[in-house]
């Protein structure tokens, strides 16, 4: 089984947030030549906002990181995961009302004391 970053996200739109998610990572996809490398459940409504978890294949960013080289090395964040989710968000800022990505793993840790 293939090793997998799972984000969770939070938005006001899940129709919007959703499909520039997908657009990107379809984008991510035909960049490194690689098909159905991510998948996308469906939303929960909370307080305002749409829950849900875009499970991407570790492969696909890694293979992202190869291509773009050492401009990906310069990306904020420490590690594949962070660098991963800085560089998503940047590409969706401005495509999508208010949204957070977080690392899914990390939210459920003792550290955030949510669980």
């Amino acid at each position: 089984m293939e090793n997998r970053i799972n984000i969770n996200v939070s938005a006001v739109d899940y129709e919007k947030t959703s499909s520039a998610i997908a657009r990107q990572l379809i984008l991510v996809e035909e960049m490194v030549h690689s098909q159905n490398e991510f998948v996308m459940t469906d939303s929960e409504f909370a307080f305002g906002w749409h829950f849900f978890v875009v499970s991407v294949n570790q492969t696909l960013v890694e293979k992202l990181a190869d291509q773009m080289g050492p401009d990906f090395e310069q990306i904020k964040g420490k590690g594949l995961e962070k660098k991963f989710l800085t560089w998503l968000s940047k590409n969706l800022e401005g495509k999508t009302p208010r949204f957070k990505l977080a690392i899914k793993e990390e939210m459920e840790s003792s550290k955030y004391g949510i669980f």
